[in-house]
């Protein structure tokens, strides 16, 4: 855990500002992209675009530290929960239950 928020910090601290590009400037913006968009998909093609810009951006600058301490932090909850309920990760052994042959080894289930 250590080593996951120790990373985070030094990505924080070492990230640059995002960048945006002066002759295109973010494209969910401008609204001329969002009303294409809508023609050509309708609100589920501006909603995917949306979404995809937000991951994309999950991966970039301090929102990577953020996502790194996160998931360092979510993972080592993944693992704690596992390490104190070790029978609720391991599937149960099922019973067995064929019928058991009698000692003359007919099935008893039989009727003859």
């Amino acid at each position: 855990m250590l080593l996951g928020l120790g990373s985070a910090l030094v990505i924080y601290l070492t990230a640059r500002p995002a960048t945006v590009d002066p002759l295109l400037g973010d494209s969910l913006a401008n609204k001329k992209y969002l009303h294409e968009l809508r023609v050509m998909g309708g609100k589920a093609n501006e909603l995917a675009d949306e979404f995809q810009d937000w991951f994309a951006g999950l991966w970039h600058g301090d929102q990577l530290a953020r996502t790194v301490a996160v998931l360092t932090v979510a993972t080592t909850l993944v693992f704690r929960f596992v390490a104190q309920h070790p029978g609720s990760a391991v599937a149960l052994p099922t019973e067995n239950k064929s019928p058991q042959p009698d000692q003359t080894g007919r099935d008893e289930t039989r009727k003859p």
